[in-house]
């Protein structure tokens, strides 16, 4: 594999130079304002400042693919993701339900099936197709709000808003390609930036949910 190979995979990219997706890079900064701020608010917890750590790998990492769009770049950019989002899976199940640390782990691994399972069905889903590899991630936040929202109406009610925000915007990661032709700058930006704003939502909630404990400890 040619690790140094070019990527135009985004409306705003139209030569292969650095500095060729201005606004696909900048936005990035919301991920770093938003990994920043949940690191500053959670002094003390462990599981919110390693999530908030990770945010802010995501952010440079999206910084470089979108720079240099290249295979190693891509990398840089997908394999953080993706580690942030068995991670949260991990902390849900030890701030949300209690589980102890080898079935939350456990639990989180089981991720894996689960994207590999519903990913097809979604690309065989018109317009969803774009984004197929992400829509399981919003679904299994519904999941969890759905099982909370009687149990804990706090984290309930606060992960079916991190699953609203992650649907609008995908949304508009899946429009920035159709739109293309109409809109050259296209929509990708508003992708970071309300992923900056929904991740760092979800990293708070981890916060409040450790600082109230269960409802049935209080």
């Amino acid at each position: 594999m040619d690790w140094t190979a070019a990527i135009d995979g985004y409306c705003e990219r139209l030569t292969p130079g650095l500095w060729a997706e201005p606004l696909n890079l900048v936005s990035n900064a919301a991920f770093l304002i938003a990994a920043t701020w949940c690191w500053r608010r959670a002094d003390g917890l462990v599981l919110p400042r390693a999530l908030a750590a990770l945010l802010f790998v995501i952010g440079i990492g999206s910084a470089l693919f979108h720079s240099f769009a290249t295979i190693w770049a891509s990398a840089a950019d997908v394999i953080p993701i993706a580690v942030f989002i068995l991670a949260y899976v991990y902390a849900a199940n030890r701030a949300y339900l209690g589980w102890p640390v080898w079935a939350s782990a456990l639990g989180a691994a089981g991720f894996v099936p689960w994207a590999l399972l519903l990913t097809p069905v979604f690309a065989a889903l018109p317009f969803l197709s774009v984004s197929a590899f992400y829509w399981p991630v919003p679904l299994l936040i519904a999941v969890y709000a759905a099982w909370l929202w009687r149990r804990w109406p706090m984290v309930g009610r606060g992960m079916a808003l991190g699953a609203a925000l992650l649907c609008l915007s995908l949304v508009f990661r899946s429009l920035d390609g159709a739109l293309c032709a109409n809109w050259p700058i296209g929509t990708h930006f508003a992708w970071h930036t309300l992923n900056g704003v929904m991740l760092g939502w979800m990293i708070e909630l981890i916060r409040r949910a450790l600082l109230a404990g269960p409802p049935r400890a209080r």
